[in-house]
């Protein structure tokens, strides 16, 4: 209950209310036996046994900067009354000067030291804890206080919150990272971190750590380096020092931090006042320049003679927010500037950025359908795919600008050089690595395929721009059996660092030549190389276990900056790629179908529509709901995918190495080969009849095209005929897929810039109809023979056509939206939905929704000094 001028608190007689907070009460009083004013703190609880000991303890300090206590009431503490603002109130009036800051500084040190030297911490140091009289002392307050975890509030101004059983204690701003991490043996390191962030917020009049809330600002004390930029240079090699996370490494006394200021730019300080005889000032002066002569000197000496020591590896768990939704079709969708203090990110499809030292991310407006992020070299930009073309942006807004066209609508990696030039792959498969300057313009290849080689991808330039990593992968090996290569931009001569891996990058070493690491089956793999001369040294070792990867296009979910933090989404094999398969019908309703989450592509419901027949990136399976089993086709041996069922369910016929296959769908024998070719082909459609099939080629030179070959079924299995070509242009044309009648074949094309859905006759009669009006792919033929389905590039809707077929016409109505339901995108122009016999309903891939599987979507790591573990686990030479 309030007190009121005039009653009694024990002898006390109460004056005046001076504040009041969560905590309590805070009034003038009156000491009549003493006669003396004095400050009465007034606690809402009793003080346990443990507060009542650290308040004996404080009343033990006898010091000109720290606030006397003068008594211990059973909820009370009586302490000396000390007129003047807060430094607080201070700050608020704008930055202080340098030399009154320091002059400040200087008696919260010496209280600080007084009480330090009395085994005593503070653990709440802050602006509203300092108290500055007329006459310019300082008195530190607030040693001991005792509060309760009730009294937590949270807030960019929470006041102190107490230790409990693990909670934490300490106002958030102003809280050590080991604080932060409610630590239990916290000592007076922590005081000294707080020493320096007020002594910064002295200097710019602006708080270190901010935060909308309590959870912001704890995370960026623990994960963020913080910005120092705006504090004068003298004093900046104090402030990091006092400012490092680790404990072990912050400046161990505090009576130590004149030592690390810059005398020979910092004003002569204000001197504390005398007590008893103390040393002339101009001698004081001329020990502490000689002091920090000395320390200096020794430093360098050391450093000069000595590595400087390797860090620890700090792990941060991050959540982005709930209304993050990771997991791209193609490329890493989280990546840290080169310096370190910006994130950028992919999140449903569009570009986000963060800077460490912000409370919430920023949409780049314009940036729909990015892939694969990567920053120049300043940080001041971000490169990304999107709508088949290569663009960027700044980091702080604005116009996307389009840099050249891309033969894809994935991303397939680039990398930003210092000389202004970006490298990249700009095609899916058969693809080589391109240059394209960074203000735009054509691209020129830099590299050429090699005998056997089905694509170039993921480059990253190493320092000095004369040389590019790149994993190099062959048709009938999964990526986790690609190749890392490295080519010189001078003489274009390549060479095979390390076999069997995807994703290669180069990290840099504080105290060496760094090391390539990539990934095998969701494992980091390291090894020391030497960029200069363009080899690796030693034997890969593992270092990090269940890095989130992609085994159908060979990306990876990790970045690095140049300090050597790493940050990374977790999950092996399956981080991010996880679907289940749904039965969606046109009002939005979805049925389980396939339920056990999975990394599934290309489902493909068989003529009856009672199997489905899939892929995993690597082999062909059949799911059959009635019996709830899954039967597996193909047993490795490459990249068995898309599957396609012959007329009458006998038979699937998929890609694989070297060419088309054909299988049982009951699993009985082995796969057998159908087509050939040195090319990748990808069956997609038989004719009703069974007696031809339609497929895509990976040509190198035109991109896809669309062929078609004759059929033959004897009982014992399938024969094909000689290869026909449908159509090849220098556009990119996929998906053939025939009608009911097989007198029409609908497919992909992005002859207009965009994929849109095309149909033509078949046999080819020279006519065309555009089907699609703002983009499409994948075409399906309904089983009623009026009705096209196909999807949106961004996989956001299903769209169908109805149409009428009259003689050689073809009459094809505006598209409808037949449900706005976004499916789950493995691959960008990958099948992630297949139709059922009825016209119904579709089988389509869909995200996995549960809470673990959302926490996927939303979280990363970051492993600071990654580039020092590294130089621990994979030393040179081994």
């Amino acid at each position: 209950m309030p007190l009121s001028p005039g009653d009694k608190l024990g002898h006390y007689e109460i004056v005046s209310l001076i504040g009041a907070g969560g905590m309590g009460e805070v009034y003038k009083a009156r000491d009549p036996q003493l006669g003396r004013d004095v400050a009465i703190k007034v606690s809402a609880q009793q003080f346990t046994d443990r507060f009542d000991r650290e308040a004996r303890a404080t009343a033990a300090l006898n010091h000109p900067n720290v606030c006397t206590l003068y008594h211990i009431g059973p909820n009370y503490l009586v302490m000396e009354l000390i007129e003047g603002p807060t430094l607080a109130e201070r700050i608020k009036e704008g930055p202080i000067p340098l030399d009154e800051a320091l002059g400040i500084a200087r008696q919260i040190a010496l209280g600080l030291e007084a009480a330090h030297e009395k085994g005593i911490t503070h653990r709440d140091l802050k602006p509203a804890n300092v108290k500055i009289r007329p006459d310019g002392s300082v008195k530190v307050l607030d040693f001991g206080l005792a509060k309760t975890a009730e009294e937590v509030e949270f807030g960019p101004d929470s006041p102190t919150m107490l230790s409990n059983a693990g909670m934490i204690l300490g106002t958030a701003g102003y809280m050590a990272p080991e604080q932060a991490r409610a630590k239990k043996d916290v000592d007076k390191r922590a005081d000294i971190w707080a020493f320096a962030v007020v002594l910064y917020e002295m200097l710019t009049g602006k708080r270190l750590f901010a935060g909308e809330d309590v959870s912001d600002i704890l995370a960026s004390i623990i994960k963020e380096q913080p910005n120092l930029d705006d504090a004068p240079p003298q004093v900046q090699p104090l402030l990091k020092r006092c400012l490092e996370k680790d404990p072990k490494k912050r400046l161990r006394d505090i009576g130590d931090w004149e030592l690390l200021l810059n005398v020979g730019q910092v004003p002569n300080l204000p001197e504390p006042r005398q007590v008893g005889n103390l040393p002339h000032k101009g001698w004081i002066a001329a020990v502490a320049a000689l002091a920090v002569v000395a320390v200096t000197t020794s430093w360098i000496a050391y450093r000069a003679t000595r590595p400087a020591p390797l860090k620890p590896l700090v792990r941060l768990d991050v959540d982005l927010g709930a209304g993050v939704s990771l997991g791209s079709v193609a490329g890493t969708e989280t990546i840290i500037s080169p310096d370190g203090t910006r994130l950028v990110y992919v999140s449903q499809g569009k570009l986000f950025t963060r800077r460490m030292d912000q409370p919430k991310a920023v949409e780049l407006a314009g940036t729909e359908g990015a892939l694969d992020p990567f920053f120049s070299p300043d940080g001041q930009w971000v490169a990304f795919f999107a709508q088949s073309k290569l663009k960027k942006i700044s980091v702080e807004g604005g116009a996307a600008v389009a840099l050249c066209d891309t033969a894809t609508t994935t991303a397939r990696g680039g990398s930003w050089g210092e000389d202004g030039n970006i490298i990249a792959a700009l095609t899916n498969v058969g693809s080589v690595l391109s240059r394209i300057p960074s203000a735009g313009g054509a691209p020129t290849p830099v590299t050429e395929r090699a005998q056997g080689e089905s694509t170039q991808r993921w480059p990253q330039i190493l320092p000095g721009g004369k040389a590019v990593l790149f994993t190099s992968y062959t048709s009938g090996n999964g990526f986790d059996g690609a190749n890392i290569e490295v080519v010189s931009l001078a003489d274009h001569r390549r060479k095979t660092l390390e076999r069997g891996g995807t994703y290669g990058r180069y990290l840099p070493a504080s105290n060496g030549t760094g090391h390539l690491v990539y990934i095998n089956n969701g494992t980091l793999f390291a090894v020391p190389f030497d960029p200069e001369k363009l080899e690796v040294r030693g034997t890969p070792l593992p270092v990090l276990e269940e890095v989130a990867y992609s085994t159908i296009n060979g990306s990876a979910q990790f970045d690095f900056s140049r300090n050597g933090t790493l940050v990374y989404r977790s999950g092996g094999a399956a981080g991010g790629n996880l679907v289940t398969v749904q039965w969606l019908d046109a009002a939005g309703k979805t049925q389980p179908l396939l339920v056990k989450p999975g990394v599934y592509q290309r489902p493909k419901l068989s003529p009856d529509g009672q199997r489905l027949a899939l892929d995993d990136g690597s082999d062909i399976w059949v799911y059959e709901a009635r019996r709830d089993t899954m039967t597996r086709l193909t047993f490795g041996g490459g990249a068995n995918v898309a599957p396609v069922w012959s007329p009458d369910g006998r038979y699937i016929v998929f890609q694989g190495p070297g060419g088309i296959w054909w299988v049982r769908a009951d699993g009985a024998g082995k796969p057998q080969p159908l087509i050939q070719s040195k090319n990748q082909l990808y069956p997609r459609s038989f004719t009703p009849d069974g007696k031809r099939l339609a497929y895509m080629e990976l040509n190198p030179r035109t991109s896809y095209d669309i062929w078609t070959a004759t059929i033959e079924s004897d009982g014992a299995g399938l024969r094909a005929g000689k290869p026909e070509s449908f159509l090849q242009t220098p556009a990119d044309e996929r998906h053939p897929t025939f009608s009911l009648d097989g007198r029409w074949l609908a497919y992909t094309s992005n002859e207009s810039g965009k994929f849109e859905v095309y149909v033509r006759a078949f046999p080819d009669k020279g006519g065309k109809w555009q089907i699609s009006n703002a983009g499409g792919m994948l075409p399906v033929w309904s089983r009623n023979g009026h009705e096209l389905f196909f999807r949106t590039e961004d996989s956001r809707m299903i769209l169908v056509a109805t149409y009428t077929a009259k003689a050689d016409s073809f009459l094809p109505d505006k598209p409808a939206v037949w449900s706005d339901k976004r499916l789950a995108n493995p691959l960008g122009t990958t099948s992630n939905y297949d139709l059922a016999p009825d016209g119904k309903r579709i089988a389509a891939l869909m995200p996995v929704e549960t809470p673990d599987a959302q926490q996927t979507q939303n979280h990363v790591v970051f492993l600071e000094n990654f580039a020092d573990e590294l130089q621990r686990k994979v030393p040179a030479g081994k």
